[in-house]
């Protein structure tokens, strides 16, 4: 297992991946924010079969206080970086770009920034005004300084996924973005940075935003009202999660369709930890 080559500044990111770009090698990227968990490190191996043995993986490690909003926990946001590094190195990232605030944003707060459009008022946005346009500034900054030719994401956050998606193709970036599927405990808890803050009873209860998604999956067949039913069924059996909404959309985050491919979300706090999740679902007549 060879250690990653960790770049700490734009001409130490561009060095390391000199050899790649002179015989016009891919790169992918996995944008992080650190504090790794299984979750991350399959991104990490989803980049790593994506492209050739003889290509770039590279993971960026970067806590971004633009998608913070006043009040979130930009400062105790968990900072874990030898432990990060391992997990690159184990599932074979070859270089970690780990910059400082000046590295990214040199000169304070970027004077151009990137718009969200009306999706990122909505559902997380709704929540947390401004998020979105600070996760899309510093993922174009980040594909502006890597270059990569792909990109991987988790599935857990959809709407950033979506939106990500939206703003390569409507600014001509060129990144084939690729959307991981969500990793989960055994209790079906969405892995996540966030549930270190949970105690074990908390997770437990937390527990129930998976099981309610894959009751509203499962009505499906049975059509909109069905889902949206079945999941606040079980939702109600813990009085412990505070729901932020639960939601039933067209993949792109429209309206539902009445037949065909869905999503449904859902956001809920427990305690003072606020929780995300997102399931796929096949609206249609049972039998079909």
């Amino acid at each position: 297992m060879t250690s990653p080559v960790v770049a700490r500044t734009r001409a130490e990111l561009a060095t390391a991946l000199t050899a790649t770009r002179s015989r016009g090698g891919r790169v992918a990227l996995v944008p992080t924010m650190g504090a790794l968990h299984r979750g991350h490190a399959a991104l990490v191996s989803t980049a790593r079969a994506s492209v050739a043995a003889d290509d770039a993986v590279a993971v960026s490690v970067f806590v971004n206080p633009l998608q913070f909003g006043a009040g979130e926990d930009l400062d105790r946001y968990p900072r874990t970086f030898d432990s990060d590094l391992a997990v690159c190195a184990e599932r074979g990232a070859d270089v970690v770009f780990a910059p400082l605030l000046e590295e990214v944003y040199p000169g304070g707060d970027p004077q151009v920034t990137v718009e969200p459009g009306p999706l990122g008022s909505l559902l997380e946005g709704a929540t947390r005004p401004g998020h979105y346009r600070g996760v899309l500034t510093v993922v174009a900054k980040l594909f502006g300084l890597v270059r990569p030719d792909l990109a991987v994401f988790g599935q857990k956050d959809y709407q950033q996924l979506v939106l990500i998606r939206r703003m390569v193709e409507d600014l001509c970036m060129g990144v084939d973005v690729v959307g991981a599927e969500t990793v989960r405990e055994p209790s079906g808890l969405a892995l996540s940075s966030r549930n270190a803050y949970l105690d074990p009873g908390q997770l437990r209860a937390a527990a129930v935003l998976s099981r309610a998604l894959g009751a509203g999956a499962a009505a499906g067949p049975d059509g909109r009202e069905a889902v949206l039913g079945a999941a606040h069924a079980v939702l109600q059996e813990q009085p412990d999660v505070e729901l932020d909404y639960l939601t039933l959309t067209s993949p792109e985050l429209g309206d539902p369709p009445s037949s065909g491919d869905a999503r449904l979300l859902v956001a809920a706090r427990v305690g003072t930890t606020r929780l995300i999740d997102n399931v796929a679902v096949h609206l249609g007549r049972r039998g079909s």
